[in-house]
């Protein structure tokens, strides 16, 4: 090797060593962030299902003129359908109706005819900001989870491309691309998503940080070949986007992951110079149940997970079996981090834990099915 080809060579593993050390974010900066997100008093269910038959899912919290709006998802046994809700207060909200359907159930040769799980994309991640949703090529836009099998998340599960030039604060119908744009069969899928794919989420990287306009960071279910058995195993990866529509895959690792169990559903917020990606762990090594965390970062690539306690964790007669699926919104000074309830009968609804005493809801699930007997 000539002289030139080892400095170069030194060059290049002392600048991958330094962005290295400075893409790490320290421990009193991580510390200030959760002292700032919060959020000891839990509330309570703010939205449940009028049935045993239903269940309600994975909150986005958007603000249309001083009024907030909530998709969700409701699994009927089917699949998934999106939803949409308005609140004045973020405490109480009222159902406004769906915003993605089943297919005709004729035509069930379609892609996503029975599930159309929706969330939020190009949402202001100003901490305390707006929370309003931006328009690009004069649509508002939603990624989603996609699949043709009945059933809970059963079958194939891709990702999907949905938009409306209509105002997002009505309930109605919104488009679809007609093929997925991300699948666990794709040439190029890594091995940590040649399974299924699920929840995803995509930011307006204003400042192409990743050389591209639109990143997308979604969890997927692949290859748990080398490590403990578990119950199940998903990772946090991403992809990039100039158009919103044609997508390519971005890093060939997980963007964050645990030893164990599920890493998902990341939700992105920006604090000063530091994005925050809220998270939910399941089935880890160390803790039981499913919860939700929080990393940082400083380039949307590198991610420093917090090691301290958990933002929401099961403490509930409404939440005893799990607390996961974050959506968290400051306020007036007030943070509400909006989560998914599920009870030990398998009742699943949205709660809310807030940094103030807000006082107690007077929500509750209907009556318990009755357990099966053995």
């Amino acid at each position: 090797m000539t002289f030139i080809n080892i400095r170069i060579v030194l060059f290049c593993l002392l600048s991958a060593s330094l962005f290295a050390q400075t893409s790490h974010v320290p421990d009193t900066q991580m510390q200030r962030v959760y002292d700032e997100v919060k959020t000891p008093f839990k509330y309570g269910l703010v939205m449940t299902p009028a049935d045993n038959e239903h269940k309600m899912d994975c909150p986005t919290i958007f603000q249309k003129a001083n009024q907030w709006y909530m998709t969700y998802l409701i699994y009927d046994g089917r699949g998934y359908e999106t939803w949409l809700a308005k609140s004045k207060d973020l405490l109480h909200w009222d159902t406004l109706g769906r915003l993605m359907s089943f297919s005709d159930t004729t035509k069930t040769t379609r892609w996503d005819a029975n599930q159309k799980a929706g969330y939020n994309a190009l949402q202001d991640l100003q901490w305390g900001g707006s929370y309003a949703l931006d328009r690009y090529n004069g649509n508002y836009w939603m990624s989603y989870i996609g699949g043709n099998g009945k059933g809970y998340e059963a079958g194939d599960l891709s990702i999907g491309i949905a938009y409306t030039s209509d105002d997002p604060t009505k309930a109605h119908e919104w488009q679809r691309k007609p093929k997925p744009v991300l699948t666990a069969k794709d040439p190029d899928t890594r091995w940590w998503e040649n399974r299924k794919l699920y929840k995803s989420t995509i930011i307006d990287d204003k400042q192409r940080k990743t050389g591209h306009r639109f990143v997308m960071y979604y969890n997927a279910n692949g290859d748990t070949t080398g490590v403990p058995k578990t119950r199940w195993y998903e990772r946090i990866g991403m992809a990039v986007s100039d158009d919103m529509l044609n997508w390519q895959r971005f890093y060939k690792e997980p963007v964050l992951m645990h030893s164990a169990g599920i890493t998902g559903d990341a939700v992105i917020q920006k604090m000063g110079d530091l994005y925050v990606m809220f998270y939910f762990g399941a089935f880890w090594e160390d803790r039981k149940g499913a919860f939700n965390r929080f990393a940082v970062s400083t380039d949307l690539v590198n991610w420093t997970d917090w090691t301290g306690a958990n933002l929401i964790e099961p403490s509930e007669p409404y939440d005893d079996l799990y607390a996961h699926k974050s959506f968290v919104v400051k306020h007036k000074g007030t943070v509400y981090h909006f989560y998914c309830a599920v009870n030990k009968a398998d009742q699943r609804g949205i709660a809310v834990a807030t940094s103030v005493d807000l006082g107690k809801s007077n929500k509750q699930f209907v009556a318990a099915p009755p357990k099966k007997k053995l």
